[in-house]
């Protein structure tokens, strides 16, 4: 934890056989401070204290996400399924039209209802997206299939992945950009 005049930060250290030191601030509000495991508290903290600005801007942003998702209401089993099916109409048919610009092919497709991921792509190809994305503009659904396809000339996110991404997407900035802003307040009507 971290005492401030602002108030307290309230973090968990996580050490693992890591080089880097990270901090991710949950859609919870809750802090995680990633470092390798020779570093000591007392850099940890150091750490803490270097990027409190912006870990403060986080929590901010994370409490208007919270508000929001309480003014919309979780959504219920009945709209969650719903989604879910109009996923099932609309995704395939994005990816299909996207896979021959990308240059690859790909496995089962599957609509999943998840609290954390808007996406992912499996070794073998079978490509996973959150019902949610029904709730998004149609533009970020793209960004989404777009990021997931390339993930299967490059699976990690270098700089080549991301080239590629612009190769077939020049707008995904934009729109990655309005899904890290509005999209936790989306996330967090998840029900369960």
């Amino acid at each position: 934890m971290m005492n401030s005049d602002k108030g307290m930060i309230r973090y968990t250290v996580k050490r693992s056989d890591r080089r880097t030191k990270t901090i991710e601030v949950r859609t919870d509000g809750t802090v995680l401070v990633r470092v390798p495991r020779r570093c000591t508290d007392r850099q940890a903290a150091e750490f803490v204290r270097q990027n409190e600005a912006w870990i403060r801007k986080q929590l901010a942003r994370r409490a208007s996400e919270a508000e929001k998702a309480d003014q919309d209401g979780l959504l219920t089993p009945e709209e969650i399924d719903a989604l879910a099916e109009q996923a099932l109409r609309v995704i395939p048919e994005r990816v299909a039209y996207y896979a021959p610009l990308v240059g690859v092919t790909y496995g089962r497709i599957t609509i999943r209802n998840q609290k954390t991921r808007w996406g992912s792509c499996s070794a073998k190809g079978n490509l996973n997206f959150n019902c949610l994305l029904m709730l998004t503009p149609p533009e970020v659904i793209d960004s989404v299939v777009v990021h997931e396809l390339c993930h299967r000339k490059e699976m990690n996110h270098s700089k080549r992945f991301y080239e590629e991404v612009l190769r077939v997407y020049p707008d995904y900035p934009r729109w990655n950009r309005w899904l890290k802003e509005n999209g936790g307040a989306i996330l967090r009507r998840m029900t369960g």
